[in-house]
C-alpha cells in the first residue's frame, strides 16, 4: 500500500485484517440468510414478504463486501499517519436492517401460528 506515512505496528495491520475479513464474512451469512429466506416455504411467509426479506439480507450482504474494502484502507490510511480512527459508518445500516428483518420475520411467524 502506497500511503503517506510511518509503518504501523504490525499487530494493528493484522487485527485492521482481521476486521476486514469479519466484514466479509458478516456478507457471506446475510448473502446465505437472504438465500435462506428465498427458499421458505410459501406456508410459513406470504410470498412478497418472503421476497422483500430476502433482498433486504442479501441487499446488506451486498453492501457490506463493497464497504470493507474501503473501510480497511481508510483504517490503514490512519494507522499510518496516526490519525483517528474513521467510525464504521455502514455499521447503524447493518445493525438497523437486520433488526428489522429479524423483528418482521418474527411477527410473520407469530401470525402465521
Amino acid at each position: 500500500m502506497d500511503s503517506p506515512g510511518n509503518e504501523p505496528d504490525p499487530r494493528f495491520t493484522l487485527a485492521n485484517e482481521r476486521t476486514f475479513l469479519t466484514w466479509l464474512s458478516t456478507s457471506l451469512a446475510l448473502s446465505a440468510g437472504g438465500v435462506a429466506m428465498a427458499a421458505v416455504s410459501e406456508d410459513v411467509f406470504v410470498p412478497w414478504m418472503r421476497t422483500v426479506l430476502a433482498l433486504t439480507l442479501v441487499s446488506l450482504s451486498a453492501l457490506s463486501a463493497a464497504m470493507a474494502y474501503p473501510r480497511w484502507r481508510r483504517v490503514q490510511r490512519a494507522l499510518r499517519t496516526a490519525a483517528p480512527l474513521p467510525p464504521p459508518a455502514i455499521a447503524p445500516l447493518l445493525g438497523y436492517g437486520v433488526a428489522a428483518v429479524a423483528v418482521l420475520a418474527v411477527i410473520l411467524i407469530l401470525l402465521g401460528r
